[in-house]
This record gives C-alpha cells, sequence and structure tokens, in this order.
C-alpha cells in the first residue's frame, strides 16, 4: 500500500517508534530511522522487510539537527511522505522538586520537536498534495497523572499541536493526527516498573499488576504492533478524512 513512499520515524531504534517503522515498511514504505539507541539491528531489520532504509541520528531538542534530518531524508529518498512524530523523554518528580533543565528538556523533545519537524516538512507535502504526519502522544495528552507536570504538558501541547495542524490542511491531501497510547512495556516503561518493584518490594510480575491497575482497566498493555497498525490505518485510503483525532489505544483509561 505504501510502496515508493518513505517514512521518517523519530525516537524509532526501540519500543513504541521502532514498531511504527515496522509496520510501515511492512506496507512496503522506505524508513528513516532515528534515536539514540543502537540503529544497526534495527536497520537490518527493516532491510530484511525488502525495503530501503537510512538512519539519522538528530538529537530532538536541537531544531538545526532536526533541519539536517529532514533534508537527509529528501536527499536519500527524493521525498519524505509520512512523518512520525514519536521521539520522548520522561522525568517523574513534584513540581516543586522538578528538576528545571528536565523541565526543559523533555519540552523539548516531547513537543518542540514536533512543531520543528512538522513545520520542515509540511512544505514539500503540501505541493505533492498528500503527506501523513503522525504524532505519538500519550493518554496523557488527554488526563494528567501526578509528578508528570513536564511529560502531561507536552503531550497534551502535541494533541493541540495535532488539532492546529489538521486545521490547517483541512482541504488538501495532508493530514495530522494524534495517538495516545495507555501503558506500553517499553524500555522508559519498564523503568517505571522496576522503580515501584523496588519501592514496594514486590516482584516484576506484582509491580506490572499494580501499575496496570491503578490506570487500566483492561489489565494489559497496549503493544507497539498494535500501535503500528493504527498508524499504518491513518495512512490508508480509509484514513483520508481522518483528521484531527486523538486516538486513545489505552484499555479503558480514559473512559473511567
Amino acid at each position: 500500500m505504501l510502496k515508493g513512499k518513505t517514512a521518517l520515524v523519530t525516537g524509532s531504534t526501540s519500543g513504541i517508534g521502532l514498531g511504527v517503522a515496522r509496520a510501515l515498511a511492512a506496507q512496503g514504505a522506505n524508513i528513516v530511522l532515528n534515536g539514540f539507541g543502537d540503529a544497526e539491528g534495527p536497520k537490518a531489520e527493516i532491510a530484511a522487510m525488502g525495503v530501503q532504509v537510512s538512519y539519522h541520528g538528530a538529537d530532538m531538542s536541537k531544531p538545526a539537527e532536526i533541519e539536517d534530518m529532514i533534508a537527509h531524508a529528501t536527499k536519500v529518498f527524493g521525498s519524505l511522505d509520512i512523518l512520525v512524530n514519536n521521539a520522548g523523554i520522561q522525568h517523574v518528580a513534584r513540581v516543586e522538586n522538578f528538576p528545571v533543565e528536565r523541565w526543559d528538556a523533555i519540552i523539548a523533545i516531547n513537543m518542540s520537536s514536533v512543531f520543528h519537524a512538522t513545520r520542515l516538512a509540511l512544505p514539500a507535502m503540501l505541493k505533492r498534495n498528500w503527506g501523513r504526519i503522525i504524532n505519538v502522544a500519550s493518554v496523557h495528552g488527554l488526563v494528567a497523572s501526578a509528578e508528570k507536570s513536564a511529560y502531561v504538558t507536552a503531550k497534551h501541547g502535541v494533541v493541540g499541536l495535532t488539532k492546529v495542524i489538521a486545521l490547517e490542511n483541512a482541504a488538501t491531501g495532508v493530514t495530522c493526527n494524534a495517538i495516545c497510547p495507555g501503558w506500553v512495556l517499553t524500555p522508559l516503561v519498564q523503568k517505571q516498573v522496576d522503580a515501584k518493584a523496588a519501592a514496594l518490594n514486590v516482584s516484576n510480575d506484582e509491580a506490572i499488576r499494580r501499575l496496570l491497575g491503578e490506570k487500566e482497566p483492561s489489565m494489559q498493555f497496549t503493544t507497539p504492533e498494535e500501535l503500528g497498525a493504527l498508524a499504518v490505518f491513518f495512512c490508508s485510503p480509509a484514513g483520508n478524512n481522518v483528521r484531527g483525532v486523538a486516538w486513545n489505544m489505552d484499555g479503558g483509561w480514559t473512559a473511567q
């Protein structure tokens, strides 16, 4: 379905981003990976799916490096058709104890990078009158949790930005939507599981049960594969008139 198109997925050397990259590659899209983790394994895996793959190590907190990454994607593949803004970091603390440098980093990577990548990718998409911008927000773009002030602020901002981009381009072939996962067992979430297990002196399995039990009625993690399938839907003809949604995959979290 996506043969001949190019997708850039930020934060895609592991976790959700890699799951989305796999799903888009399975539909024939060439892939530009990005992230701080090991890129060689993911590159080899994507290439084995029969598509072309490249990697750019842009630091998503630096606009100049984001600009270079967008230019790289266009130079290598001739166009950038699908932009998946997924890169994110986390820090947990009460507001009065929240380190200022961590606030600045989370806002830069989780929210401002979405603006910078999108503003740079949009002109060429509009010229071709086809493009898909998919922002991986979070259930925390819809509701809040204590001790996650920067993350919740950034993800609410991403949902708002998604709506603005969708409205500004509503009469074109470029769509913009957000995916809002609940708990996904990524390396980022595993750190929270480990911290809970240590704090409560319980097993990893019990820490997972308690983590899910606090928020997610389904008592199961959303998977990167499920999120990838939703991204593919947004890129399909069935998604042509899906614009500005914040689509939660959260096991009933926000239904409560």
